[in-house]
């Protein structure tokens, strides 16, 4: 069971559920995970903190990120979509608040969105997350 400051203010890390991410690898057949650890990636490629994923190079990679949900949320919604404008598709899990200046400056109209019905449970929680999530899709411009 993860520890219960998982639901708390304490951490601002959400470990991915394992099926929720297999859903969306089939469809996308993710290459790189920015904000992993090497016990928890999803990826082959991937970021650690010490890295710093957002200082780094997504090239054409399909990410998969799950990013900290505190006060970085708004440079990590910014590098997915900036990451795409470079050639990466980019798929962004993030709690669902709409009503953020992150949320409608770098995720509202500039990624398909879909919201996650219900709460996920993270990691191996038997609770679920106190917070409603969304799935936001960062695609590359197409070319004319």
């Amino acid at each position: 069971m993860i520890s219960p400051t998982l639901y708390s203010s304490r951490t601002d890390e959400w470990p991915t559920p394992q099926s929720f991410f297999d859903q969306l690898n089939a469809e996308f057949k993710f290459t790189l995970d920015p904000c992993a650890s090497a016990a928890n990636t999803k990826c082959a490629a991937y970021f650690t903190k010490k890295d710093d994923g957002l200082t780094q190079d997504w090239g054409s990679h399909r990410v998969f990120c799950n990013p900290p949900y505190g006060k970085t949320m708004r440079a990590w919604a910014r590098k997915c979509y900036e990451a795409s404008q470079q050639g990466a598709i980019v798929v962004l899990l993030a709690h669902s608040r709409t009503d953020t200046r992150w949320f409608h400056e770098w995720v509202y109209g500039k990624a398909d969105l879909r919201f996650v019905k219900g709460r996920l449970k993270f990691g191996d929680s038997t609770q679920f997350a106190p917070f409603p999530s969304l799935v936001a899709i960062y695609r590359p411009p197409t070319v004319h």
